[in-house]
């Protein structure tokens, strides 16, 4: 509980806008271009990584909407968690923020082997692998959870939906699903039968509502530390 609650404070000191001190602070966010056929992305790695040689850190991969998708990597940074890290040393996730094609949908097989890639590169705990993504990426994220249960310590989609007669794949994830009540753009009854369906199959899910929220309900989301401090808090057995 000590740990988790000095991360907490280190959360709410970066979203405050607040400067910490950090001895041998290396960190940073670089543009990873892939090869063709499989997913450019955006990589952060927190400000320690090189430093701690043997540790083994939480990863988030967060997957962005329709409007991100492209040849170019600095729009990923338009939204989420990619924006929030850029330049800032301070978060203790390492981010991965792949990039989708143009009017395509996400391919769970293509980021099934962009996760094995990271993982194999990268010092991950496996045991503290989360997703998250909104709108399009809200989709996929219920989506590639629903293909891959066990995977993931757990799920934060925003604005999505899925086929909630899958849902019982997830009944050992935990979720925290958010959707603007007023969202014109996808209907929040979308999140709203996920969680229920989550829920009647026994999982931890949870959704928060936004009142007066139209399709924008991901900055409110992404700017509270309260999700990362959630995210920390769950891990595979």
């Amino acid at each position: 509980m000590r740990k988790y609650t000095a991360v907490l404070m280190l959360l709410f000191a970066l979203f405050a806008g607040q400067t910490i001190a950090l001895a041998k602070v290396q960190a940073g966010q670089v543009a990873i271009e892939a090869t063709p056929g499989e997913y450019s992305y955006q990589l952060f790695l927190p400000h320690d990584y090189v430093t701690a040689e043997k540790e083994n850190w939480p990863l988030i991969i967060f997957l962005h909407g329709s409007g991100e998708r492209g040849t170019d990597l600095a729009k990923v940074k338009v939204h989420g968690p990619p924006k929030i890290v850029d330049g800032n040393p301070n978060f203790p996730f390492i981010l991965v923020s792949p990039q989708g094609y143009e009017d395509e949908d996400w391919n769970i097989d293509r980021l099934d082997r962009l996760l094995a890639k990271i993982r194999k590169e990268y010092r991950i705990d496996n045991r503290r692998i989360y997703l998250t993504g909104l709108s399009l990426g809200g989709f996929a994220t219920w989506d590639w959870a629903i293909a891959r249960p066990g995977i993931f310590a757990a799920i934060a989609p925003i604005c999505g939906r899925s086929d909630a007669s899958k849902a019982a794949r997830l009944s050992k994830t935990p979720i925290w699903a958010f959707h603007g009540d007023s969202d014109s753009v996808v209907d929040p009854m979308g999140s709203i039968e996920m969680v229920r369906a989550v829920q009647a199959a026994g999982g931890n899910a949870k959704l928060t509502l936004y009142p007066g929220t139209d399709h924008d309900s991901w900055t409110q989301t992404y700017d509270n530390p309260a999700l990362y401090y959630w995210l920390l808090q769950n891990r595979l057995p």
